[in-house]
């Protein structure tokens, strides 16, 4: 396996081949010298443990010919609280830098969190008011962890795009909202949830579920569906229907359940709004949402 150390944009990187890259600096200097020679960069953020989700995202990165893919693997215990399953995060990274390559990835970055924030990080992101609601409300500071790491990411890979899953739609748009008021060069891709054939949620965080845990979560997308087809009827319409499946279902325990405007702001009458739901589920937390077009205007009937 290449590392920072053996790897550069002259000499040494060649079109193609995948290589991995401890140092942040190094991994910016091969991707400002690649877009000096002409390529765009797009940026696929995770924490490793891939799933066809993130493949998804990876297969979409590279549907511009002339754009380097840099996929980043990094745990980051800045968005994970205290008592939350920061240690025992499914690591699996020589699984993940094989589906990389497998996936045709350039450029892995693969930080510690020393070579990420130095030893005395002081500074880090605020999510603000929108970040303290649904899972802001549950996690205290988990976007503001969440912000810091993936503005660093932007200021270090510098992509033209970055593309992000919709099943995490509040950070999908908070981290809009950071590039929009911060002024950043950077497009924020959302690409719907990838779920498996029954309907749940394509989560790394699945793989701590057994058999009868797997399908009392089934749940949770199975509200969404009911709540989103209850959609002609109004916001009242939608909660009822989406609380009576998880009422169904004991060994899920709701953490919210809330209709949202795309933006994560009060529900509108009528037209596009979010319905998201959390819960416990075994040792698991889960999350989920889902588009509902409301009845009461031309847009919802």
């Amino acid at each position: 396996m290449n590392t920072s150390e053996s790897v550069g944009a002259g000499p040494g990187y060649q079109r193609g081949e995948l290589t991995v890259h401890t140092e942040p600096a190094e991994l910016a200097k091969v991707t400002r010298a690649l877009r000096a020679s002409g390529r765009r960069v797009h940026l696929v953020p995770t924490m490793g443990a891939l799933h066809r989700g993130h493949l998804e995202l990876i297969r979409r990165a590279r549907q511009d010919v002339n754009a380097v893919v840099v996929v980043s693997v990094f745990v980051n215990p800045l968005q994970f609280g205290e008592g939350e399953d920061f240690g025992r995060y499914p690591r699996t990274f020589d699984a993940d830098v094989q589906a990389c390559r497998d996936e045709g990835v350039e450029l892995v970055l693969a930080p510690t969190a020393e070579t990420m924030y130095g030893p005395d990080p002081q500074i880090t992101v605020h999510a603000g008011e929108a970040g303290s609601v649904l899972e802001g409300a549950h996690r205290p500071g988990h976007f503001d962890g969440m912000l810091t790491v993936v503005l660093k990411l932007f200021n270090i890979v510098r992509p033209d795009l970055a593309l992000f899953g919709e099943k995490d739609y509040q950070q999908l748009v908070l981290i809009r909202r950071m590039a929009r008021e911060l002024n950043l060069d950077v497009a924020v891709q959302g690409i719907p949830t990838i779920r498996e054939s029954d309907g749940l949620a394509l989560s790394s965080r699945n793989a701590y579920l057994d058999e009868e845990q797997r399908r009392s979560a089934l749940g949770l997308s199975a509200a969404l569906v009911a709540g989103a087809h209850a959609g002609p009827g109004g916001a009242e319409a939608v909660l009822r229907e989406a609380s009576n499946v998880l009422a169904a279902e004991p060994e899920v325990q709701v953490d919210y359940l809330e209709l949202r405007g795309t933006e994560l702001g009060p529900a509108p009458d009528g037209g596009e709004a979010r319905l998201l739901v959390a819960a416990r589920v075994g040792p698991s937390r889960l999350i989920d949402n889902a588009l509902v077009v409301l009845g009461g205007d031309e847009s919802g009937s």
